[in-house]
């Protein structure tokens, strides 16, 4: 489609006419365009320039008149052609043979080769097809069905969903945050797109034994009995540690969680795995309470396995001071602290084994800091309704504020 012009033809013709008028008129050149040009509304330079030409076509002024102008064009256009018929050819020969012609695939195929540099048009005429069939199977190729452009853009969300959280989400949690965000799409087709992209949540590898039970010591009994569940905050909490290999040596994390919202409220980074290791955990969790304005632990139970520093007395009196009922598992059974070993997998499988290998305990301390506020601040958690803790405390504390307030 030729580019509108400025201004029509018949205004142009008339603007000149009557700038030669006007000087026909007043017997001077001086002031003529500028009289006219504002007189019809147009721009004093392009009333200048026509002018110039009408005087050079009347053969009062050198140069090129308008009908030259207009056969040089038309050659510099005819030859312009040639040359590109010229380069299609030459870029065809390859696959255009005497006496055959080629399947539409294979034209197709060259046209959009050369298509940017050549022009489509131009192309389908030096090779004989027309443009329409070359656009006819393009809008075949491009014009995909509803459930491609669905899959396109459910692509995307779930790349998104994954990067997000730290590339260690399968399919089922990326489901239901999608869901969490308003994006319906069946969980099949969530694990579809997910092999389409080359995508996996992260797997668990094995566990290495880091308790180590206490023969001698005293135990307090088993007041959970493998039921993880609490009907508010600060009712159960477990601990655990495990250990992480660095190039400077083993360090240990040990972690205390809250079971009603799966909230990791306190943790340890140290180079040891004496009892002072679990205590700095214990006391972090302690204070991170207090912060919240929780101040009153009376009827926490505190869960742990046997290891030697859990059932220390320096650790036992910590608790009854702070008013939590000590509960320690049976030996060797890792079912009697499931929730917390399963935690503790988490932590190895979405924050140590993607970031490995490390140089120094402040490095894992650091990828822990980052995943400990993740996993409470983003992760979902499927036994808390598939939201992350802190919005399911929240979420808690808001409700009983106003059943307290009605």
């Amino acid at each position: 489609m030729a580019a509108k012009k400025k201004y029509p033809d018949e205004l142009r013709e008339r603007a000149t006419r009557m700038v030669f008028e006007v000087r026909e008129q007043t017997g001077t050149r001086t002031g003529s365009i500028s009289k006219v040009a504002d007189q019809l509304g147009v721009h004093r330079e392009a009333l200048r320039t026509w002018v110039r030409q009408a005087e050079v076509d009347g053969g009062q002024r050198p140069g090129t008149n308008t009908a030259d102008a207009q056969r040089i064009a038309e050659l510099e256009r005819e030859n312009r052609e040639l040359r590109r018929a010229n380069e299609i050819l030459k870029a065809a020969s390859g696959f255009l043979r005497a006496g055959t012609r080629p399947a539409t695939a294979q034209v197709m195929a060259f046209v959009d080769t050369v298509r940017d540099e050549l022009g489509v048009e131009s192309v389908c005429r030096e090779l004989q097809i027309a443009p329409s069939t070359y656009y006819a199977a393009k809008k075949r190729e491009n014009d995909p069905s509803q459930r491609a452009l669905r899959d396109e853009e459910l692509k995307k969300e779930i790349q998104r969903v994954y990067d997000e959280n730290r590339q260690v989400y399968g399919a089922r949690k990326i489901w239901h945050q999608l869901r969490r965000e308003g994006i319906e799409v069946a969980r099949c087709t969530v694990e579809r797109l997910m092999r389409v992209l080359g995508l996996a949540g992260v797997v668990r590898g094995g566990k290495v034994r880091t308790t180590i039970p206490d023969p001698t010591a005293e135990r307090p009994r088993d007041l959970v009995d493998r039921d993880f569940t609490a009907p508010r905050p600060n009712r159960l909490w477990v601990t655990d540690f495990t250990y992480v290999a660095t190039w400077a040596g083993f360090v240990y994390v040990a972690f205390a969680l809250d079971v009603f919202s799966r909230k990791i409220v306190g943790w340890r980074v140290a180079d040891h795995k004496r009892t002072e290791l679990v205590l700095d955990a214990l006391e972090m969790a302690i204070w991170s309470r207090d912060r919240d304005g929780v101040r009153d632990l009376d009827g926490l139970v505190h869960h742990s396995d046997a290891g030697s520093q859990y059932v220390s007395i320096r650790y036992t009196d910590r608790l009854i001071e702070a008013g939590a009922a000590p509960s320690v598992g049976t030996v060797g059974d890792a079912l009697d602290n499931a929730l917390m070993e399963s935690t503790v997998g988490l932590y190895k499988t979405e924050a140590i084994k993607p970031g490995g290998p490390w140089r120094t305990l402040d490095d894992v301390e650091i990828a822990t800091l980052t995943w400990v506020d993740w996993y409470n601040r983003q992760r979902i958690h499927s036994a808390i309704d598939n939201r992350p803790p802190a919005e399911y405390e929240a979420m808690y504390y808001r409700s009983h504020q106003t059943t307290q307030t009605a």
